[in-house]
């Protein structure tokens, strides 16, 4: 099975190549897409890293010479210093970088156990009954979001070790009694995680992603601030209302016990006092915050605070450098991001965006502009069906979107990808693969696949009726107000 993952992209690729150029193509255009489309399928199927997966896409795309050149000059002969130069141009991009820095600065929280004492804090004080629990997750999740840029990391360090202690206290296991507690502390957990990736612009990496290759593009796009802003009235309606959906759409057998926060307390008291390392990980936690939040008064760059964040940890001896080069999952992250920034940029360089946007935008014309942003939406957010890989799914989509953002007439481009891109976060609960905890959650097997498929579409609906709701008439009033660059 290995081999066979490994040499489909490789088929499918050539298959592509083969059929003939579409009219409106050159053929450098249609190879880098054969090239795009064998990335994307590895994506999907990863035989192998995902990162290792980017390297070798780009250099095919070096090899071949055809990532750098322009749409309109088939003969352009580029040479290997240009190429190689375009290659490696995303290990440039600011954003890459700061999906790095927030990996590190995640870390300082694991290495701490400050996300640990917070977690059981939380759940000693909210613990006495289980909606109370469920807000407990939320809320550890949602103070963890802004630096950790994982869902996964997030739930997999924090998270799901303090579920996985819980269930078993109640005789709540994956094959018996499920519905007693566990599955309902699962489904919360998934949730959270979810919904915290679409309020913070920091909450999962494919956020800063695709605001990277929309930029790229040539549409504008927020800041972490504005992020923050425009789906503030939806990201607190949701907040608020998601453990009680949870415990009504899928209700937990226990309602409260006084013996989860019993022993939260005993966990927590065992830590004994916040040691020097804790609050100085928690200070500079503060400062970031507060930089970024007010990046647009200070005038600095969210990827300069998150670097000033790991030169502070480091002062500060919170980690060591040897921690920051042996951080693997940080650069192995780096080098994913980088290259496929390189990539998805390589589609408007070789003209294929623009062939789509002649293609399909004239469908979007006889529609107004409302009407053809909400018909983007829909087609945007439902088709996270088919991926398995929230990175995969905005390296493979971002780019065609805001062709056809641009295309539609008397509507701001800038607006529409702000509205396409806002959900992408809270959509990934859909299925068991559709963001990076999903597979966690979904692997501890409290709840089966048919009732997760279920609860996901659920969840997803009463979500984006919600973001239609209160969502859109906010962003277009708030838009005037907001940071764009």
């Amino acid at each position: 099975m290995f081999y066979v993952k490994l040499f489909i992209p490789f088929v499918v690729g050539l298959i592509v190549y083969f059929i003939p150029i579409p009219e409106g193509l050159n053929a450098n255009a249609w190879l880098y897409f054969s090239i795009f489309i064998g990335l994307i399928i590895g994506l999907i199927l990863e035989p192998i890293s995902p990162a290792l997966i980017g390297v070798i896409a780009v250099t095919l795309a070096v090899l071949f010479k055809v990532g750098p050149v322009g749409s309109n000059n088939i003969e352009t002969i580029i040479k290997d210093s240009v190429a190689i130069k375009w290659g490696l141009s995303g290990f440039s991009d600011s954003v890459v970088w700061l999906i790095f820095a927030a990996f590190t600065i995640g870390l300082g929280f694991s290495k701490t156990g400050l996300g640990e004492r917070l977690a059981l804090y939380l759940v000693s004080k909210l613990g006495k009954s289980t909606l109370g629990l469920g807000y407990a997750i939320a809320i550890v999740d949602l103070v963890l979001a802004p630096f950790i840029p994982s869902n996964a990391a997030r739930s997999g360090g924090t998270v799901y070790p303090i579920v996985s202690n819980i269930s078993p206290m109640f005789e709540s296991y994956a094959d018996k009694n499920p519905r007693k507690i566990g599955a309902y502390l699962v489904w919360m957990g998934l949730a959270s995680s979810c919904l915290t990736s679409s309020i913070f612009l920091t909450g999962q990496a494919p956020n800063p992603l695709a605001l990277s290759l929309i930029s790229k593009n040539g549409v504008m796009v927020v800041d972490w601030l504005s992020w923050f802003l425009a789906f503030l009235p939806v990201g607190l309606i949701l907040f608020v209302i998601t453990p009680i959906l949870g415990y009504f759409i899928y209700p937990p057998e226990v309602k409260g016990s006084k013996e989860i926060a019993i022993w939260a307390n005993e966990k927590y008291q065992a830590l004994g006092k916040m040691p020097t390392s804790q609050i100085f990980m928690l200070i500079i936690a503060l400062i970031g915050l507060v930089l970024w939040v007010g990046s647009g008064f200070f005038k600095i760059n969210a990827t300069t605070t998150a670097l000033i964040m790991i030169i502070l940890m480091i002062a500060c001896k919170i980690i060591t450098w040897q921690d920051f080069l042996g951080n693997k999952p940080a650069w192995n992250t780096l080098v994913w991001f980088a290259t496929l920034v390189t990539m998805a940029g390589g589609l408007k360089n070789v003209g294929f965006l623009d062939y789509l946007a002649n293609s399909l935008g004239h469908k979007l014309s006889g529609f107004e502009p409302f009407i053809a942003t909400v018909l983007l939406l829909m087609l945007f957010s439902w088709l996270r069906y088919f991926f398995a890989s929230g990175t995969a799914y905005v390296t493979a989509i971002i780019a065609v979107f805001v062709s056809l953002a641009s295309s539609i007439k008397g509507a701001n481009p800038a607006e529409v990808m702000l509205i396409l891109t806002l959900p992408m976060g809270f959509m990934g609960i859909i299925t068991p693969y559709g963001t990076g905890s999903s597979p966690l959650w979904f692997g501890s097997n409290y709840i089966k696949g048919p009732q997760f498929f279920l609860l996901g579409g659920i969840f997803a609906l009463i979500y984006m009726v919600i973001y239609f709701l209160a969502g859109i008439p906010w962003i277009k009033f708030i838009m005037p107000y907001l940071s764009f660059h």
